[in-house]
């Protein structure tokens, strides 16, 4: 099943207007990959073309909407309750080629150990907590 994408442009990852961000976001490569195609293309020849082209996508491409009006536009076309798609559900997109977008494998697996070690501080709290006496103390108090 494919989900639908659509072409924005990023003003939060872009340098100028986020149109190179855009594009890049919605076929899977890094940003500064297609900010040097860009250049090149317009140093070698077809300069006036990349330039207006880049003014008008300016002009054309809506910005990026942030998650929460991506969340409340996915409920309205499902009609079925909240979507969740990856930003949401907190998975993490491994590259395996240089020009491709995501993280780099080395990064996703310390981001997951700090990730799982923030987990466990929390449940060594907690079961500090329930094994205290304060915790017995707060509990025969309620059942009052």
């Amino acid at each position: 099943m494919s989900t639908k994408r659509e072409l924005y442009r990023d003003p939060a990852k872009g340098k100028i207007a986020g149109v190179c961000a855009g594009v890049a976001t919605y076929f899977g490569m890094e940003v500064w990959l297609v900010r040097i195609l860009v250049i090149t293309a317009a140093l070698l020849g077809s300069g006036p073309f990349f330039v207006v082209a880049y003014i008008a996508a300016w002009f054309i491409l809506d910005k990026k909407p942030n998650a929460f009006q991506q969340a409340s536009h996915a409920f309205k076309q499902k009609g079925k309750g909240w979507y969740n798609d990856s930003a949401e559900t907190g998975s993490v997109e491994v590259k395996t080629k240089v020009w491709q977008s995501g993280e780099t494998a080395k990064q996703a697996c310390q981001d997951l150990k700090q990730h799982y070690t923030q987990i466990e501080q929390k449940l060594r709290n907690m079961e500090h907590y329930v094994t205290s006496t304060e915790f017995q103390l707060n509990r025969e108090i309620s059942k009052l």
